[in-house]
């Protein structure tokens, strides 16, 4: 029965510091969605470069070698 006294008193923990804590108001979580989404299709669209400009040099690379 010991085992549930420590879960009831994690639980009891839990809520207390839930109360400390400052949630964010519509706005704020909107907002930063935002940020987070354009940062996202940014740091693709940054990959997608990368990642064909390799693919082109590596097919460049390996075609001299080819022939």
């Amino acid at each position: 029965m010991n085992w549930y006294r420590k879960i009831v008193q994690f639980l009891l923990e839990v809520w207390v510091e839930l109360k400390k804590t400052s949630w964010p108001n519509r706005k704020e979580v909107y907002g930063t969605t935002i940020v987070v989404l354009i940062a996202i299709v940014i740091c693709a669209a940054f990959l997608y470069v990368v990642d064909l400009s390799l693919s082109k040099i590596m097919n460049v690379i390996i075609g001299t070698f080819e022939k």
